[in-house]
C-alpha cells in the first residue's frame, strides 16, 4: 500500500499541537509555583514553589530547545546542523525523562531533515521503555549515508506499535492526532531522506536502527 500522506496544512497545525501539548505541563506548574509564591511570603512552601518554578523552567526550555530542532525549521532548506548541538539538546530533553542517555556519534555537520529524523527516532525510543531505563544513541559513519542505532532497557520495555502503522505513513484509516503525528513525521522523515525505520524486541530490550535503503 502507498503511505497516505496528511496535507500540509493539517501536519503543520498537529505539530503545533505537538510542541503545545508537551509544554502545557511544564508551563502550568509555572504558574501553579507563581501563585504560591504570591501567597507565601516565607517559610517551606516558599522554597518548594520556587524549586518548581526552576525545574518547570528548565524543563520548558528543554523541550522548546529540543521540538526548534526536531520539528522546526532550524535553518534555510538544505542546511546542515551540527551533531554536537542535536546531542546537547538531546541531553537536555532526557535530564526530564526517566531514562538515562548515553550518546556516540562522529564531530560532524549533517543535513538538517537527517537530525531532525535522528531527534524524532529517539522520541520513539524513548516510548519504547515507558517505565524508564537506559538508551544507548550511536551514529555511525559517513554521515552522508549513516545508521542510526538506539538500545533500549528497561522493565517493560516493548516495540511501539507506531513502527507498524504511523512510521510507514499508511495511515488509510487511522486517527492522527497531535501524540500520534510524531511518529507519523518521523516516517515522513525517513521517506524525505530515503531512510527506513525498523525495530526488534527481545526481553527488556528494544533495538530501533534507521538506515539508509538502496
Amino acid at each position: 500500500m502507498d503511505a497516505t500522506e496528511l496535507e500540509a496544512h493539517d501536519l503543520a497545525a498537529l505539530l503545533c499541537s505537538r510542541v503545545c501539548h508537551d509544554l502545557i505541563s511544564p508551563v502550568g506548574a509555572i504558574n501553579n509555583g507563581l501563585e504560591v509564591l504570591e501567597e507565601e511570603e516565607e517559610g517551606e512552601m516558599r522554597d518548594v514553589a520556587v524549586e518548581l518554578v526552576r525545574k518547570s523552567a528548565s524543563q520548558a526550555s528543554a523541550k522548546l530547545q529540543f521540538a526548534r530542532i526536531a520539528f522546526g525549521a532550524a535553518g534555510s532548506a538544505g542546511a546542515e546542523i551540527d551533531l554536537a548541538d542535536a546531542e546537547k539538546v538531546a541531553r537536555g530533553l532526557m535530564d526530564h525523562e526517566k531514562a538515562d542517555l548515553s550518546w556516540e556519534a562522529p564531530r560532524a555537520l549533517m543535513g538538517k531533515n537527517r537530525v531532525k529524523l535522528l531527534l524524532n527516532a529517539l522520541l520513539i525510543a524513548i516510548s519504547s521503555i515507558p517505565r524508564g531505563g537506559t538508551i544507548k544513541v550511536t551514529v555511525s559513519e559517513p554521515v552522508d549515508q549513516p545508521t542510526f542505532r538506539f538500545e533500549c532497557e528497561g522493565p517493560s520495555a516493548r516495540l511501539p506499535s507506531t513502527l507498524e502503522r504511523l512510521v510507514p505513513g499508511d495511515i488509510a484509516g487511522e486517527m492522527v492526532d497531535a501524540h500520534a503525528v510524531q511518529p507519523y513525521y518521523a516516517g515522513l522523515l525517513a521517506r524525505l531522506t530515503k531512510m527506513r525505520i525498523a525495530g526488534t524486541a527481545e526481553g527488556d530490550k528494544v533495538v530501533i536502527i534507521v538506515r539508509s535503503v538502496a
